[in-house]
């Protein structure tokens, strides 16, 4: 498993392509921008099969129709945020950009436990709603893209619509109660550990 990163965007955000080695297939987590460093990263990446969208903010959403459109892939969002999509108010487009994001089609939605299928990886779907009502994680051997519900010593706001604290503290919790230290890539900043965030990350509680 190969998981290479590409940040952009004015936020920046950070996008990820996970490459199952062994069969070259691939997925794009989270295409939040456009660049020329990101079709790059695409086009050595093999054969792109999925792209994953951890929430539905237009950080995250963006680059999905140029994506879409050169690869052929299949796009999974949560069956709880599709409105995202084409709503400004609830993708903030309209707040941070004045403009809508480039429509695109969400080929699966996504629910709790879901199996994606990526060569030979098995990637699970971890719902974890508070930063917005549908967020999930995605969990592929020891990674976790925790998109923005979980930070480096941080965790994703609650004030834009959908937006839940009661619900981002509980997911966190369930995060903390997964068994193992998985690498942690997280939507925006730099990369960690779960162990290191269960120890030191007050929005997980220290234990």
């Amino acid at each position: 498993m190969r998981i290479t990163k590409i940040a952009g965007g004015p936020l920046p955000t950070n996008c990820y392509i996970l490459e199952d080695e062994a069969t070259g297939a691939s997925a794009v987590i989270d295409p939040g921008f456009e660049s020329e460093e990101l079709t790059e990263a695409v086009r050595q990446s093999g054969k792109v099969e999925a792209i994953l969208l951890t929430h539905g903010h237009f950080d995250h959403i963006s680059g999905v129709q140029k994506l879409q459109k050169e690869t052929g892939a299949k796009v999974y969002l949560s069956a709880d945020e599709l409105l995202f999509v084409g709503d400004g108010a609830l993708n903030l487009s309209g707040m941070f950009l004045g403009e809508p994001v480039a429509p695109f089609r969400v080929d699966i939605p996504l629910n709790n436990n879901d199996i994606v299928r990526v060569g030979n990886l098995d990637v699970r779907v971890m719902a974890t709603p508070g930063h917005t009502v549908g967020g999930v994680c995605f969990l592929a051997e020891d990674a976790l893209f925790s998109g923005d519900t979980l930070m480096k010593l941080s965790c994703g706001r609650t004030d834009f619509p959908t937006g839940s604290y009661a619900q981002i503290i509980d997911s966190l919790r369930r995060l903390g109660e997964l068994k193992g230290n998985f690498r942690v890539f997280p939507g925006h900043g730099s990369a960690t550990t779960l162990d290191y965030e269960r120890r030191n990350n007050s929005c997980m509680g220290i234990r």
